[in-house]
C-alpha cells in the first residue's frame, strides 16, 4: 500500500492489485488554473509513473535471500536507531 498523505488517489498501484482507473480530465474552468496532472505535458510522464510497480520485487527477493545467507551484514541496533531518528526520536 502506498501513502500519500493528500487524501488524493496514489500513482501507483497498490501490491498485487491493478493501476487505478484514470481520472477523465476536466475541462479548465475560469478561475481554475488545471492540476498538474491535468496538464497534457505531464499525462505522459504521469501514465508512465502509474505502470511502474511500488516495488521491485526481484530486487526484495535478491537481498531476502542474501540476509538469510548471512551475505549481508545487518546490525538491528543501527536500524532502531535510524529509525528513531527519522520519525523523531532523541537517538
Amino acid at each position: 500500500m502506498k501513502i500519500t498523505g493528500t487524501g488524493a488517489p496514489a500513482l501507483t498501484p497498490a501490491i498485487g492489485g491493478a493501476a487505478p482507473a484514470p481520472a477523465p480530465a476536466q475541462a479548465a474552468q475560469p478561475g481554475r488554473s488545471a492540476s498538474p496532472l491535468e496538464s497534457e505535458v505531464l499525462q505522459p510522464a504521469a501514465k508512465a509513473l502509474a505502470a511502474l510497480p511500488d516495488f521491485d520485487a526481484a530486487r526484495v527477493a535478491e537481498l531476502r535471500d542474501a540476509l538469510a545467507k548471512g551475505e549481508l551484514p545487518f546490525d538491528a541496533g543501527r536500524l532502531a536507531g535510524l529509525i528513531q531518528r527519522f520519525h523523531g526520536g532523541r537517538g
